[in-house]
């Protein structure tokens, strides 16, 4: 049995890049950037009025003159006006170009118009006051945006300023995830009392959109036959496959069994941590292997959580999500910490992710636990915003100590 520091890293040396596609830039939120962004011209394009006002040559004001005949109004989407006497003025509206033979705007808060002609109300002016200048922010060419960024609002507004109609993204990997158990049935149905309904997979899916990537899903019932057929059709039409159940020591936990027989090379399985100790993972083609494995031409990742509602939950998050990121070219790190807001004592010797509710005091990440009944409490996962991971060699952990934290919620 390994530590979750060393199922991680045997996951993360496991990524791989499944290549670009080009999207609409309107459908690229949340996906990760293949291309750098460049300046297609100046930022801004012209020198911008940055008020509404009037636009004035400063060489009339500097000789006393505070008294402007309005020449024209410059408006903004028009094409610029030239002041053809420096000792009038152009009216100018915001984000407007400035007229040429003009080098200050001046707002209408401190000018009085009257019969066309524009007084002003100061003392001093300064060159390019109020004005935006052409260039200031960026200039043409220059990189605004870098490859691997994921995308956000504020790249979209980027990508329709300089015209980028359709992006380049990293192209996620097609995912199955897969619920076994005859015990579960569908969220429309009313289950017996000996039943439940099939929650684990539509919280994988919801994970993975969380990330952007969609996912299939598929139950399959508890016959070894039935799964082991469907499981080797679908390992040759999946990059990554994502299995809620049967891997304990269950009499229906097939599917060690069956990953072995369809050749899917086993990495790992159970690690030592809780909740999610019997985790598998594994994948049909070893990355830097020469292994041929059978039946299959494609090389497919396999996680496999133990199907405890929270030990799936805090699975993916620990593992899934990291070897996501790196596979699509962001640089995987947990920059994510808190401060123990009370003592807790965990005996066994195990990485325990317990369940905390997460509190920001003027820029101190607190985690308060609020520890529910075990694995199987999915209820107690709303109650909480994120996993503190509390590492083994220890027993007591005091309150105000630092640890990481793995999370799912906002705060």
């Amino acid at each position: 049995m390994i530590t979750s520091e060393k199922a991680l890293e045997i996951i993360l040396n496991q990524t791989e890049n499944f290549g670009e596609e080009a999207i609409d830039f309107k459908n690229s939120l949340g996906r990760v950037l293949k291309e750098d962004i460049v300046a297609d011209r100046d930022f801004p394009p012209f020198n911008r009025a940055s008020m509404d006002g009037i636009a004035i040559n400063i060489n009339a004001f500097k000789d006393g003159l505070r008294d402007f005949t309005i020449e024209g109004i410059q408006a903004a989407g028009n094409a610029q006006l030239t002041l053809q006497n420096n000792n009038y003025c152009i009216e100018v509206m915001t984000g407007a170009m400035t007229p040429l033979n003009t080098n200050v705007v001046i707002p209408y808060e401190l000018v009085k118009i009257e019969n066309n002609i524009a007084q002003v109300k100061l003392d001093e002016v300064n060159y390019f006051q109020n004005i935006h200048k052409k260039g200031l922010d960026r200039k043409q060419n220059d990189v605004l945006v870098k490859e691997n960024t994921i995308i956000s609002p504020a790249e979209i507004g980027v990508l329709a300023t300089v015209g980028k109609s359709k992006v380049k993204v990293a192209k996620n990997p097609k995912i199955m995830i897969i619920s076994t158990g005859d015990e579960l049935v569908e969220v429309d149905q009313t289950p017996e009392d000996y039943q439940i309904r099939r929650s684990n997979a539509h919280t994988l899916v919801s994970l993975l959109n969380y990330l952007k990537v969609n996912a299939d899903n598929i139950h399959i019932s508890d016959d070894k036959s039935v799964l082991k057929k469907k499981i080797e059709k679908i390992l040759n039409n999946y990059d990554v496959l994502l299995f809620s159940g049967a891997v304990s020591k269950g009499k229906f936990d097939f599917l060690p069994e069956i990953f072995d027989e369809l050749a899917v090379k086993k990495l790992f399985h159970k690690v030592r941590q809780r909740p999610g100790k019997p985790f598998w993972f594994g994948r049909t083609v070893p990355l830097n292997s020469s292994e041929k494995i059978k039946n299959t031409s494609r090389s497919t990742v396999v996680f496999a959580f133990p199907g405890n509602p929270v030990s799936t939950f805090v699975s993916c998050l620990k593992y899934f999500y990291p070897w996501y990121e790196k596979s699509v070219g962001i640089s995987y790190k947990n920059n994510n910490f808190a401060v123990l807001a009370k003592d807790f004592t965990f005996k066994p010797d195990l990485t325990y992710f317990l369940q905390v509710k997460i509190e920001n005091k003027n820029g101190t990440i607190y985690a308060e636990p609020i520890t529910g009944h075990g694995s199987g409490d999915l209820a107690n996962l709303v109650d909480n915003d994120a996993f503190i991971e509390l590492p083994i060699g220890k027993e007591v952990f005091k309150k105000g100590e630092v640890f990481s934290l793995l999370v799912y919620r906002n705060f």
